[in-house]
């Protein structure tokens, strides 16, 4: 039986192709954004107690009350903003779920939809399942800047939703509290809303601060933003993230929500939400901890073939082999991982048209050892 896909363009992801190729060829795995140590013990303590005090039934739809209230204590501490736990806060099953059940509550059949490339790849595929016009500005190398002369022309009166990652997966660049404001004055004649996936939010660097669309006056009310606990806690294998919107927003939010995942897991709400409580000073400590590794990554790599730009934010680490090969990205990851040991993510696929650079995307978010064995083979090459 023969079935017309709603979905003819997509593939399997390249996250899952080159873990399976890590995996067959005995690579080592910088390609899809997982650490490779644990969460906190006093935070896997913790899921293991209120397992064991019974919290193993059905959450409450829009997340555990204590988390909520956590996390709004959490994004006031961070940046100053008061968000309304019960009306503005929804706890998800991961960010990608947030992701979908933003695009879906808003977005109609013949809306458009304006992601910038590089782009995650779940954007497009949950735009085109609403029916969406999916538009696509590309970044501005090196630094993957927004190009807003270029996202001015595109919006216009059908344009339903403006898609922003920052810090950016896959080039870790991030977008600052002025290119919010230039983002404000492009929408404010449009009916368009913003959707911001910071999930990275803790990851900035060199004494850099995360700028959210929240904090900007002027789309605090047309903007979702969505976070990850997993990112934060080194448990991206528990799915547990969360949306931020003005209460109009979460109410059609919730919509999609409740009968898309409905709840989300029960012990680990009630572990997140005391450890929260009880070591808030965790989550602060994200960044030099991963700056460091980022610098001790790039210090491994020094003398190699391989140009590193600096990333400015998330795990992950942007190189240019354009000096070690002229096969396209693709190829080369396949390559690498085959011939050389080490697995990475190309560019490419996160792009309608790629850009004419030759880079590849490595996770640092490991630890030493791993880092050092992939630097000792990226070093022969």
């Amino acid at each position: 039986m023969r079935i017309a896909s709603k979905l003819p363009g997509v593939g399997t992801t390249i996250f899952t192709v080159m873990s399976r190729l890590a995996a067959e060829s005995g690579a080592v795995n910088l390609g899809q954004g997982f650490p490779d140590f644990d969460p906190p013990a006093e935070l896997r303590e913790l899921v293991a107690r209120h397992m064991a005090g019974g919290h193993n039934q059905y959450a409450p739809m829009a997340g555990l009350p204590a988390l909520a209230a956590a996390i709004a204590a959490r994004f006031r501490h961070c940046h100053g903003l008061a968000v309304d736990a019960e009306r503005e806060i929804t706890v998800t099953a991961g960010g990608t779920e947030a992701l979908f059940a933003a695009i879906h509550a808003v977005v109609r059949a013949g809306d458009e939809v304006v992601l910038l490339d590089p782009s995650y790849d779940s954007y497009g595929p949950a735009a085109e399942l609403a029916g969406a016009r999916v538009l696509r500005v590309p970044l501005a190398p090196p630094g993957f800047g927004i190009d807003f002369e270029r996202l001015a022309a595109v919006l216009g009166p059908r344009t339903r939703l403006l898609v922003v990652n920052t810090p950016h997966n896959p080039t870790g660049a991030v977008v600052s509290a002025a290119d919010w404001e230039r983002i404000a004055r492009l929408l404010e004649p449009t009916p368009a809303l913003v959707l911001s996936d910071e999930v990275y939010e803790c990851l900035v660097y060199d004494g850099q601060r995360h700028a959210s669309v929240l904090a900007c006056e002027r789309l605090r009310e047309r903007a979702f933003a969505v976070f990850s606990f997993g990112k934060v806690y080194h448990a991206t294998g528990w799915k547990v993230g969360y949306c931020l919107a003005a209460p109009a927003l979460t109410a059609e939010f919730r919509k999609v929500h409740q009968f898309l995942t409905f709840a989300v897991s029960t012990p680990m709400q009630h572990a997140l939400a005391d450890f929260m409580q009880q070591a808030p000073e965790f989550a602060d400590g994200l960044a030099p901890f991963f700056q460091a590794r980022r610098d001790h990554f790039a210090a491994l790599l020094a003398g190699s073939r391989f140009t590193l730009p600096r990333s400015a934010g998330t795990y992950f680490q942007l190189a240019d082999y354009s000096a070690i090969s002229e096969l396209p990205d693709v190829q080369f990851c396949e390559q690498l991982a085959r011939r050389h040991g080490v697995a990475a993510i190309p560019l490419s696929p996160f792009c309608a048209e790629p850009p004419p650079v030759r880079l590849v995307r490595f996770c640092y978010a490991k630890q030493d050892g791993t880092l050092a064995l992939a630097a000792e083979r990226l070093r022969r090459i």
